[in-house]
């Protein structure tokens, strides 16, 4: 246990107090001008960060968050328990963004956003030097997943809030959308799980690269086959008395479970929670449900504003920000993403407009793109320069594709047309 002294406390809090303010003035004000809300608390921190408080008036930067040597540590315990709690509630909302309608698009989709853009971004990295980008752990393969994964990526979060604020949630459109962003991104997730995976060990090997993926896959498999038939036991059981005393404990115990079993397997505790979060989403008792929502909505409320507050604090423009290699990583990301998902819709036969909504909805990176890299950096498979462009990248493609709908719908025109005949 450590014991705070009053001043540690009240410049802890201090911190955490303004990260969280920040986080929500912005998110609201972005959120007011009907741009997505978790780009604005990243800006909330980014402010308080070196980028422009510390860069303005150090002292005070210093004074909030640089008070004594063990406020860091303590500030990334919030941080971690944001993002553990990002992605069990995003494991939630899995089986609700699946749909049987249109399957044929959306399993086109999935495939080729996926594959064309990951194969794009792996070759890339084979073929060109990118030591530069390379974190203290020094792994190139892990490098090279997490470059690809980074171009492959999409964001649900983002993509979903932008689908309610423009009331498109029940539209075809949006239903084929989160039903190949969901599978697209838990393969990206576990592709992310194997490159932490791999920072473990000291030289990456065949067989290490192996039991990382095995390992990765088993947890998932064991997870969704079996441990969802115990937990449905579970709940029905009358000798669970955790769940009878507290059904918003049981569910945060198995949340901490799961993540605890993932890091003990090498695999990352992100993709614990996350697969926690999915066996709780299908559970066929509906007591969970109030307890989902209320996690859902202290979880929005405290953690999950901090951490992407902590992730604009990280960001640091005035060092770290190389506009030429982020300009041209937004770009080939970008042309890979667009490529992919119009391949996709041209082989569903979709029209032109229809397959250009497409592309630039699944080219938003959003919390998936930042998560990637906050996860990547604190791994050390990626250096600060990597993590801003990762981040910035986000942002922009966010952005444009809320920009980007907003805008087409209003021209009223139908987003998903009928294949042609």
């Amino acid at each position: 246990m450590i014991t705070l002294s009053n001043f540690q406390i009240v410049h802890y809090f201090l911190a955490v107090s303004a990260l969280l303010i920040s986080a929500h003035v912005f998110g609201y004000l972005f959120s007011r001008y009907k741009l997505p809300r978790v780009i604005g608390e990243i800006v909330g921190g980014l402010v308080l960060g070196p980028s422009l408080l510390g860069f303005l008036f150090p002292d005070i930067y210093s004074f909030i968050f640089n008070a004594f040597p063990e406020q860091g540590s303590l500030i990334s315990v919030v941080y971690e328990l944001g993002l553990i709690l990002l992605m069990f509630i995003s494991g939630f909302e899995v089986q609700k963004s699946l749909d049987r309608d249109d399957s044929k698009i959306i399993i086109i989709l999935m495939i080729c956003s996926t594959l064309i853009p990951f194969i794009g971004g792996w070759l890339v990295s084979s073929y060109y030097d990118l030591s530069f980008l390379l974190g203290p752990r020094g792994n190139m393969i892990a490098l090279q997943i997490v470059f690809a994964t980074s171009v492959a990526v999409t964001s649900i979060p983002v993509i979903s809030k932008i689908f309610i604020d423009l009331k498109l949630t029940q539209t075809r459109f949006a239903k084929v959308v989160l039903g190949a962003a969901t599978i697209h991104d838990l393969i990206l997730y576990v592709a992310l799980a194997v490159a932490t995976g791999l920072v473990g060990g000291i030289t990456p090997t065949f067989s290490s690269i192996a039991t990382v993926i095995a390992m990765t896959v088993l947890l998932f498999v064991i997870s969704l086959v079996f441990i969802t038939r115990v937990l449905k036991f579970a709940s029905g059981w009358k000798y669970n008395v955790l769940q009878k005393s507290s059904p918003t404990g049981y569910a945060l115990f198995i949340c901490f479970l799961f993540a605890a079993v993932a890091t003990t397997l090498n695999v990352n505790v992100m993709f614990g929670a996350f697969i926690a979060g999915i066996c709780i989403g299908v559970l066929p008792n509906k007591s969970l449900e109030a307890e989902k929502e209320s996690i859902k909505s202290f979880s929005l409320a405290l953690f999950i504003p901090i951490y992407f507050a902590i992730v604009g604090l990280q960001i640091d423009l005035i060092h770290n920000f190389d506009v030429v290699f982020f300009l041209a990583f937004l770009l080939a990301s970008t042309l890979l993403e667009v490529l992919g998902t119009l391949v996709a819709a041209r082989l569903s036969r979709l029209e032109w407009k229809s397959s250009i909504n497409l592309a630039v909805v699944m080219n938003a990176r959003g919390g998936p793109g930042i998560v990637l890299a906050t996860i990547a950096l604190a791994a050390g498979i990626i250096n600060e320069n990597f993590f801003v462009t990762l981040v910035m990248s986000a942002i922009v493609t966010s952005l444009f594709a809320g920009w980007w709908l907003r805008r087409r719908t209003q021209e009223k025109e139908e987003l998903l047309k009928k294949q042609k005949s």
